[in-house]
């Protein structure tokens, strides 16, 4: 099991980012966490409020892409590993503006991953014997990729994907994930770089932003309005509790072998129509109203262009390896999350409305 002095966490103020700070801040008092994060749209400081004063922790606000940056943190703190979630990461936004996710995906993924290997190489050497081609395995680093089920394309109605199926993506953004995989990848086959990845399926839970589907269906219902939903919501996702893939993280972080891949999914498959109709149900009952009646906020909208099917994840080598596997049933976990969001009704109109940079400008100035 490895041990880590200096953890360079990118986009620690998203969605999945902020339970793995939080975990790993918690988790390791002795470790130092630095969480750099642009703060676009999608992060947000609120999510780590609880730990921003945690002396093993500390917030840089910056972008993966800015080399110059990146340089001055590696001197500055001697990262030992890098967890890496910075990403654009919705597949709307990445048909609307795909430039953006090749810029930070892959051109952000391919600075940080280049400036990790330089750093590494100037205090421990290199990573591969340019003569014999062998690989120094006894590095305590680690650079950990954070990727996506999405990069795998489309399933029909039968099968699962694992660690080796073939790459297959239909969308801007799961192309941009394919690439930087493959570039992750490259590292570690041609420099001996010591590289982890994982590709998972849908997260759920507490402090993700409301253009995703689970925190948009809870508050439309609350608010009575239109529930779209694309085509006949017929689409299969495998959904996964955050809490529950930060867990996985942090024991790939630790235990996952150099060079591996590993997949990490819900094992819980709902189609989109079948996932709103039950939400229809926690909420409406949770609001006392009577269950299934904002059945009627169903609006079934024009189909995604390029919308895959069905997702879904053979976790069979993380368990086999590392003993993971999904702690949280869906129905109490989306239980949880329901009460989360409608208990946290101002952090949602706050991220809603953008007020949330006011909490940044506050607390860490312009």
């Amino acid at each position: 099991m490895r041990s880590f002095k200096n953890i360079l966490v990118t986009g620690g103020a998203g969605f999945i980012g902020s339970h793995v700070v939080r975990r790993l801040t918690n988790k390791y008092p002795e470790t130092n966490i630095v969480n750099l994060d642009l703060l676009t749209y999608a992060g947000n400081l609120e999510n780590i409020s609880d730990i921003e004063h945690s002396e093993n922790y500390a917030f840089v606000k910056g972008n993966i892409c800015d080399r110059d940056l990146l340089i001055n943190l590696f001197k500055k703190h001697n990262f030992d590993a890098v967890v890496h979630l910075a990403a654009e990461s919705h597949v709307d936004r990445s048909i609307a503006n795909p430039g953006a996710f090749l810029e930070t995906n892959i051109l952000g993924t391919a600075a940080l991953l280049e400036v990790a290997k330089a750093h590494w190489i100037h205090e421990n050497g290199a990573f591969k014997n340019a003569e014999t081609g062998s690989t120094n395995h006894n590095l305590k680093n680690v650079f950990y990729h954070i990727s996506t089920d999405e990069v795998y394309g489309s399933l029909g109605e039968e099968g699962l994907f694992s660690e080796t199926t073939s790459y297959d993506p239909r969308s801007p953004y799961s192309a941009s994930k394919a690439s930087s995989d493959h570039i992750a990848r490259a590292y570690h086959h041609t420099y001996g770089m010591p590289i982890v990845i994982s590709n998972c399926s849908n997260n759920y839970g507490a402090n993700q932003f409301p253009e995703k589907l689970i925190p948009l269906m809870i508050k439309n219902i609350c608010d009575q309005k239109s529930l779209p939903v694309y085509g006949q919501g017929l689409n299969v996702r495998d959904w996964l509790y955050v809490e529950d893939h930060a867990n996985a993280i942090d024991l790939i972080l630790h235990q996952g072998a150099s060079g591996s891949t590993y997949n990490i999914g819900g094992l819980n498959e709902w189609s989109n129509i079948d996932l709103v109709k039950y939400l229809i149900q926690v909420v409406d009952e949770k609001l006392q109203r009577p269950k299934g009646s904002s059945d009627g906020l169903i609006t079934f909208v024009k189909d995604r262009a390029g919308h895959d099917h069905r997702y879904a994840i053979d976790a069979s080598k993380i368990e086999r390896e590392l003993g993971w596997k999904p702690s949280e049933t869906f129905e109490v976990g989306l239980e949880k999350t329901v009460t989360w969001y409608l208990e946290n009704s101002e952090w949602l109109n706050k991220v809603v409305s953008g007020e949330y940079e006011k909490y940044y400008e506050q607390h860490y100035g312009k």
